[in-house]
């Protein structure tokens, strides 16, 4: 059939001879002729501060510097489901590395030498590192006009706090179901931060002509947020969706760090700025660890109630995800993750609250798999834990729990076919799960881990 030509049959890539012999042009790669400008930008050292004073007189006067930009330039907000950042700081900085400023100039060293001329007054506000400390009633609050901001309906922020989002998913009883129980675990995990460490750093071209339409050459995994996103942050001055390009050619490597809109807007607003030249944002190398989306950390407080024949009775489980300062993808990988927080088991009696928190540490969201793999891997260590402890087979135990067609999920819509069962026994076989391995050498073991994903949607169907 032809919707199966592909499975099981090994696929040529169309890029593979570009790409290996070096002929594949990423944006860095690009001629844009003698007229390309270069930013550098002008960065917060503290992770929590008020701007009192920007100075860029100095700066200014450096021969071949073009524009110097700063907030005042560009009072514009933006985010894909919550708008909580500014295309520059405005009155404080949230995270070491902030875009507080920006020199434009003809050569990249000019550029460099006359951002150290720029001269920013700061009061250092208490900053807050970790979401359990961010959630404590007396934590600072990062955002305190969080209650104003623009954001997508189904997203719940609460005002006065630093939680961004809040999604719950309640099913059954989940008391009553824990007093069924034989057992109850509870335990919590920690899941840390990771970089994406691309090796094409983020980079971003844009050039605004003179007939006022704006095109932008990105490293980038979502072209058409971007131009939806940074179009809307611009419309102020009269750009609109109509007027926005965005050109991607090669990428060399995302894995969900270059989704949605970080340094492009920035990008964007020195080209509207510098009008009929071409200006150019480039990460550096240690930049990306700090001035992109990471990967964010999780604090899991897991609750499992299960009968003496390793039935689960209830689930209960906080997630406290760190966003960093603005949520932007990481407040959706929250939300998504929130939906399906259970992995793929069987438990009528369920309580979930996700929270998308706000801290100092750099901005976080997507990192392969969309949060699924830092939050399932805290649960199915939980999971292999309550089997052991109740003497039943990890397997065995996964067997009895996995969820089958037609049961419900989470949020009530039946489940689809999924091959779980089989799955499970085909792995189990293919790695001798029941045979003891032995090592030959005394300083080593061998060892062996059973686990389940899934891999749920963004949004559940409707119901």
């Amino acid at each position: 059939m032809e919707e199966f030509k592909y499975i099981g049959k090994e696929i040529t890539r169309n890029d593979e001879k570009e790409k290996v012999t070096g002929a594949a042009r990423y944006v860095d790669d690009l001629d844009f002729g003698p007229n390309l400008l270069y930013a550098e930008i002008i960065e917060s050292p503290h992770p929590h501060a008020l701007i009192k004073k920007i100075d860029t007189s100095e700066a200014e006067k450096v021969e071949g510097v073009v524009k110097v930009v700063t907030g005042k330039d560009f009072p514009y907000k933006f985010g894909l489901y919550t708008k909580d950042r500014y295309i520059f700081a405005q009155d404080r900085v949230r995270f070491i590395g902030e875009q507080v400023a920006a020199v434009v100039a003809r050569d990249p060293k000019i550029a460099q030498k006359a951002s150290k001329l720029v001269k920013v007054e700061y009061e250092p506000l208490p900053p807050v590192f970790d979401p359990l400390e961010a959630v404590k009633e007396g934590s600072p609050i990062i955002h305190p006009d969080l209650e104003n901001y623009y954001r997508v309906p189904w997203f719940f922020a609460k005002a006065g706090t630093n939680i961004a989002h809040h999604r719950k998913v309640r099913r059954g009883d989940v008391e009553k179901g824990f007093k069924e129980a034989d057992y109850v675990f509870e335990d919590t995990y920690r899941i840390p931060r990771f970089a994406h460490c691309c090796m094409e750093t983020h980079i971003s071209v844009g050039y605004y002509d003179l007939s006022g339409r704006l095109t932008l050459y990105n490293s980038s995994q979502s072209p058409h947020v971007q131009k939806s996103l940074i179009a809307d942050a611009l419309s102020p001055l009269g750009i609109s969706e109509k007027d926005v390009r965005v050109v991607t050619p090669y990428v060399g490597g995302g894995f969900g760090g270059k989704a949605g809109v970080t340094m492009e807007v920035i990008a964007a607003a020195l080209a509207v700025a510098c009008k009929g030249n071409p200006v150019k944002v480039r990460w550096r190398r240690d930049q990306e660890f700090y001035n992109t989306y990471m990967r964010q950390q999780v604090v899991s407080k897991l609750k499992v109630g299960v009968k003496k024949d390793g039935t689960i009775t209830a689930f209960q489980i906080e997630n406290y995800w760190d966003a960093g300062p603005y949520v932007e993808y990481g407040a959706n990988v929250v939300n998504a993750s929130g939906l399906s927080a259970t992995g793929p088991y069987r438990i009528p009696n369920i309580k979930i609250d996700s929270y998308c928190i706000y801290t100092n540490l750099p901005a976080a969201g997507p990192y392969r798999g969309f949060g699924y793999s830092e939050m399932l891997f805290s649960v199915e260590s939980h999971m292999t834990r309550v089997a052991k402890a109740i003497g039943i087979d990890p397997v065995e135990f996964r067997r009895k729990n996995a969820i089958k067609e037609g049961d419900p999920l989470t949020y009530g819509v039946p489940m689809n076919p999924n091959g779980l069962i089989e799955a499970i026994d085909k792995v189990a076989d293919e790695i001798e799960w029941n045979k003891k391995e032995e090592s030959k050498d005394p300083e080593k073991a061998i060892g062996k881990g059973f686990a389940i994903f899934w891999k749920a949607p963004a949004m559940p169907p409707n119901v």
